[in-house]
């Protein structure tokens, strides 16, 4: 059986509502798995709590056999979180910024600095690395984001909406920067509305609806389960989302 890289048995977050209802969830080393569901089913919530954001109200959460709850600052070390609205020091340069990700993560000045370039590059933000976030688009501010997360390596990367914000050669970019993480053995979970990309990127697929896990698998797992009927992602998505399809 495979390592995984995430194990969750029985998460439950209540807030006025039970918004995660024990859920079961492992994903795979090495693996882009691609969470879906709709506004308010728990994805955001569940991925918070694995990232150490949110405490759990039951259950259990693994990440590279880490228990989060009894080791909390190890299991951090190994996962990377990248929210749907980026998250920086807008009083920083893209270079500063890498440098102090660098120092919060204890990744070296000169493997640093030589990761930083090649990322800066790679992501068009080279003729940008001295100027302020605090002027930066939605894009570009994403891209800064994900490059501190690809500069120390994590285990796991955990994105919420990736790919918002960001033109389409700047997305496709961002498909391929992920890609190549999981060839070196990483894991990548992420979350989208845009199924299209699902369909493309995902080696499995979740779906969740109210808290709870109700279809995963391969694209061609989950039409196989809902009976061969769905031509697309979408159409398979609605009407598991519906309760009219049960591909869990």
């Amino acid at each position: 059986m495979p390592s995984l890289a995430l194990d969750i048995r029985g998460l439950v977050k209540r807030f006025d509502r039970p918004a995660v209802d024990g859920l079961d969830l492992q994903v795979r080393a090495g693996e882009l798995y691609t969470l879906l569901g709709p506004n308010g089913a728990g994805k955001t919530t569940t991925l918070r709590m694995v990232a150490g954001l949110l405490d759990p109200d039951g259950g259990r959460i693994e990440v590279c056999g880490i228990d989060i709850a009894a080791d909390p600052i190890a299991a951090k070390r190994v996962v990377a979180w990248l929210p749907d609205e980026p998250l920086l020091y807008d009083r920083l340069t893209p270079v500063e910024y890498l440098q102090f990700i660098a120092g919060l993560w204890s990744v070296s000045p000169d493997v640093a600095a030589t990761r930083g370039r090649d990322l800066l590059g790679l992501l068009g933000l080279w003729e940008h690395r001295d100027e302020r976030c605090e002027g930066f688009s939605r894009g570009m501010r994403q891209k800064t984001v994900l490059a501190g997360a690809l500069l120390r390596e994590p285990k796991l990367m955990i994105l919420d909406e990736p790919l918002t914000g960001l033109d389409a050669a700047a997305a496709r970019l961002v498909k391929d920067l992920l890609h190549a993480r999981v060839a070196d053995g990483a894991t990548v979970i992420l979350t989208t509305h845009i199924l299209d990309v699902a369909e493309r990127m995902a080696d499995r697929i979740g779906i969740i609806r109210a808290g709870r896990l109700v279809a995963e698998g391969t694209l061609d797992e989950l039409r196989q389960r809902a009976g061969l009927r769905h031509e697309t992602l979408e159409e398979l998505f609605l009407d598991v989302v519906a309760g009219r399809a049960e591909a869990a």
